[in-house]
């Protein structure tokens, strides 16, 4: 409705709305496409060296020709940002007073400090429409009658108000509820998905398997006595093997939904032919060896991985020139007939959260996958890396799930994590605790793993003070 009252608002909603329709619909060739980010790159330059402090010193030799000169695929020639600047910048980083914003977010600052992120209504329109235009399919295969949960925090954070605002352009009634809040609750909020009943719901992994286990505890069955026909999970790692756990507990179909953060906002998103894909028309994305800082080619299957570093293309209360994510990746341009004509991504672990296991180097991505391929019903997992006397790496995996009838499933994920990483693995069964409760406020790794051969960290200390409060 604020459109109404904003003329401006309005327009560019209409302009975004024509332009992903187009784009989607396969209307936009790669001239188009290039044209289009050139423009936008040159506007997005020139503006953030005329208004934000730190990039009128960070380009400072960059003069007004080579802006009005650069290209989309020559990025290089323009510096870095790091999450390290914008924790030393802060309010610096704007390109524009927090009062022309229309909300004010920032992120957790768990592990260091908090990193304003305002939202003018130019960001919001931009990366909501990216949302709107590819969950249309991915929510419409389930009927226009849905009432759709968003279970994540509210305060100074976006994920209510971003999927709340999305699902209310698409038609969807939306409750919006927070089990970790002490207004809330885990008994209320599963009141509310079973009463109402909810049949979507926007959650992390790990709150989908924790409502399924407090679920259990109250004598109620995830499948027989809830109506979930979708989760929409984001904000945490998930492999297919996690995915696949998540919707059989539930009997739901199970998605990635969005890959996103805080600082940089709508990266990529869920399209109906089951991947994530990329926002070209609102990013910039590169993909580079995270050590020598050098692009990554295509292998031989056309996929680049390698950290993603991404540039956005609009400007708004803190567009971002080459942010480095820190954030491992695997990007594929998409074949003929994808439902959009963008990259498909996979996001596979931070930088920081690889782990060497007896020479081999693993994302968290793949050895969550590897370990959890066999076993599905499990309402929550932990993992622990420890070394022998004759320093050999040793895995174990903590299952909370009923031991019967999963002998097999532990007899092949040992000699498959044999066979992968050399690595002996034991799988037992318990209740890891409440810590893995705190991947999307840390990190995948504080959360989900124990690493014996290390010394803890701040996002360990981080990680074990959340989960503190929610034991």
């Amino acid at each position: 409705m604020f459109t109404q009252y904003d003329p401006e608002s309005a327009s560019l909603t209409c302009e975004l709305r024509d332009q992903f329709d187009a784009f989607t619909a396969g209307e936009w060739d790669n001239d188009a496409l290039a044209a289009h980010q050139t423009r936008k790159l040159r506007e997005v330059a020139a503006y953030v060296r005329a208004n934000s402090p730190f990039y009128r010193e960070k380009l400072e030799g960059i003069g007004d020709g080579e802006i009005s000169a650069l290209r989309s695929d020559d990025l290089r020639r323009l510096p870095f940002t790091t999450k390290k600047d914008l924790r030393q910048t802060q309010l610096g980083i704007l390109s524009c007073p927090v009062s022309d914003a229309w909300i004010f977010y920032e992120t957790t600052g768990t592990t260091g400090a908090a990193t304003p992120c305002p939202r003018t209504n130019a960001d919001t329109i931009h990366n909501n429409t990216v949302l709107t235009t590819y969950y249309r399919d991915v929510l419409a295969a389930h009927g226009d009658c849905q009432v759709i949960g968003v279970s994540g925090p509210t305060e100074l954070h976006a994920t209510g108000d971003t999927f709340g605002d999305v699902c209310r352009n698409l038609g969807h009634a939306v409750a919006k509820m927070w089990p970790h809040s002490p207004v809330i609750g885990f008994d209320r909020a599963l009141e509310v998905v079973r009463l109402l009943p909810i049949t979507g719901l926007f959650c992390t992994p790990g709150m989908a398997m924790r409502l399924a286990q407090k679920a259990t505890e109250a004598g109620l069955d995830p499948q027989k006595d809830f109506c979930l026909d979708i989760l929409m999970l984001t904000g945490e790692l998930m492999s297919p093997s996690l995915l696949a756990n998540i919707g059989a507990l539930w009997g739901a179909e199970a998605r990635n939904a969005l890959y996103a953060s805080q600082e940089a906002s709508v990266l990529a998103a869920a399209t109906s032919d089951g991947s994530l894909r990329t926002a070209p028309l609102i990013n910039l994305y590169e993909v580079i060896d995270p050590d020598t800082l050098e692009p990554v080619a295509a292998d031989s299957a056309g996929v680049r991985y390698g950290e993603l570093v991404v540039t956005n293309l609009y400007t708004g209360a803190k567009p971002l020139i080459r942010y480095r994510t820190g954030d491992m990746v695997r990007m594929t341009d998409p074949a003929p007939g994808a439902t959009v004509p963008a990259p498909a991504l996979e996001a596979v672990g931070r930088v920081r959260d690889r782990l060497l296991l007896n020479g081999h180097l693993i994302n968290g991505y793949d050895l969550e996958n590897l370990l959890l391929r066999h076993f599905r019903g499990y309402q929550d997992y932990q993992i622990t890396v420890a070394r022998d006397d004759h320093g050999k790496d040793l895995l174990s995996l903590t299952l909370k799930a009923d031991p019967d009838s999963r002998q097999e499933a532990v007899k092949k994920a040992a000699e498959e994590c044999l066979d992968t990483l050399d690595t002996p693995l034991s799988i037992g069964f318990g209740a890891p605790g409440p810590i893995t409760s705190t991947g999307a406020m840390v990190s995948w790794k504080a959360a989900r793993v124990v690493d014996l051969r290390t010394e803890s960290s701040i996002e360990n200390a981080s990680a074990e003070r959340i989960a503190g409060t929610r034991a």
